[in-house]
């Protein structure tokens, strides 16, 4: 009985040490704010009430350009001048020429698999040119735009889809899964969202050695958002602090789930205030405000604070080339987005208005790309592919005795069937 009353009292105490902080109806919140809410300002309200999401304003949709591509404000152009404009028309629209070529090499079963682009190319472009060479990329799987920008050659793309042996990761991955250490592009991955906690690591590291000129870009999509990697990336750079943008393509699809199954807020762009990321909502299609919104976002970075860009965009065609969207959306939604909102489209526009581009001038460009990307598809396919002993290196300085055995092992294995084991297509190898 005794102890009980003991601990009423102190309640109490502590209650009449609470009210003695209460000024008429304001409520001095300084300290518990600071010290419980993260630093964020706080308030008290005797009105009860649950905040409604379907109330709660969205975040608005950045743009420069509308859907036909007419600068709106003419204070939010850019201004690029005719090389940069150009070479970012030339890049969207040979990624999209490589794209339809490679599709196409896929359907008729010369390499085994392909994502493109198309709808996406601006996201690719805008967001690419208005980073640092310096600045380490981390992509998902469609962002072979951004490699494009950065000098990345045709004959490097075509030899990573065939999988040959001048391919830089020797044949070991899928298509499409780029990387280039001399570009600053960290080799993709096919476990989907595992790049997003990789990428704050990284930019973890570059905060602690104080480098303070380069930051991390990582890309995913809307779907890769749903996944557990991500909220735990978005959470370790907030509270970290650290100088990464998470650059996020929101297509409309997570291959066949639409949006409206993947969240029930406010999309991705509204998940950033609540974990501390400073946060823009930009129209993707628009060139030239993915540029701007990325190239602010880069100067907040550099101050190590952490940016969400949610890129709003549409992906026109199959998620991969294992898949049929046809079975989940109808042909009439794809050209009603292919027809007036595409990037290309729209920067075409621009370009031609300030007598940069011509009808002329496209098809010659046309006609130059195609030939590029056809010849070194061709040479890419010829191509010996790499040896077999190619799968034990890289790994250890010296080859550790169990996979020495390995190699061996599976070297007697293709000597005893040898007619299953056609050798002619291998590269010859040194190392054994």
């Amino acid at each position: 009985m005794h102890r009980a009353l003991l601990h009423v009292s102190r309640r109490a105490g502590a209650v009449r040490n609470l009210a003695s902080t209460v000024e008429g109806d304001a409520f001095r919140l300084n300290e518990y704010s600071s010290k419980y809410l993260g630093h964020r300002k706080a308030a008290f309200t005797e009105k009860l009430e649950i905040i409604n999401a379907d109330d709660t304003p969205a975040i608005p949709i950045y743009r420069v350009t509308n859907a036909v591509g007419d600068v709106i404000d003419k204070s939010q152009d850019p201004n690029f001048d005719e090389p940069t404009a150009i070479k970012m028309y030339k890049t969207m629209t040979q990624l999209n020429i490589m794209d339809r070529i490679l599709y196409d090499s896929q359907r008729q079963g010369r390499i085994s698999f392909y994502m493109t682009s198309f709808g996406e190319e601006g996201n690719h472009v805008g967001s690419a040119a208005a980073l640092e060479s310096h600045d380490l990329i981390y992509g998902q799987y469609r962002e072979a735009g951004v490699l494009l920008w950065r000098g990345y050659s045709m004959e490097n793309f075509m030899n990573q889809c065939y999988g040959n042996a001048d391919d830089l990761g020797k044949g070991r991955q899928m298509p499409m899964h780029f990387g280039a250490k001399e570009r600053n592009f960290v080799t993709i991955s096919s476990p989907l969202t595992t790049q997003l906690p990789q990428a704050v690591g990284s930019a973890y590291a570059f905060k602690q050695q104080k480098d303070n000129q380069r930051i991390v870009v990582v890309y995913f999509g809307d779907g890769a958002a749903s996944e557990g990697d991500a909220h735990a990336a978005f959470n370790f750079a907030a509270t970290l602090k650290c100088p990464i943008i998470f650059f996020c393509r929101n297509n409309g699809y997570a291959i066949s789930t639409p949006t409206s199954e993947q969240y029930g807020g406010d999309g991705i762009a509204g998940k950033g205030p609540a974990y501390g990321l400073h946060t823009i909502r930009v129209d993707g299609n628009d060139l030239l405000a993915v540029y701007n919104a990325t190239k602010e976002a880069r100067r907040v970075a550099l101050t190590n604070r952490p940016v969400l860009i949610e890129a709003m965009t549409y992906r026109l065609g199959h998620h991969s080339t294992s898949d049929d969207s046809t079975a989940y959306r109808s042909a009439e939604e794809v050209e009603t987005w292919g027809d007036k909102d595409h990037p290309i489209t729209r920067f075409n526009k621009y370009i031609t208005e300030r007598g940069w581009w011509n009808e002329e001038k496209e098809k010659d460009w046309q006609k130059e790309v195609k030939k590029r990307v056809l010849t070194e598809f061709s040479a890419a396919e010829k191509r010996k592919k790499a040896h077999y002993h190619d799968l034990f290196d890289d790994v250890y300085d010296e080859l550790p005795l169990r996979l020495r055995r390995q190699r061996d092992e599976l070297d007697a294995h293709i000597k005893e069937y040898k007619e299953h084991y056609p050798m002619d297509g291998l590269k010859e190898t040194h190392n054994h």
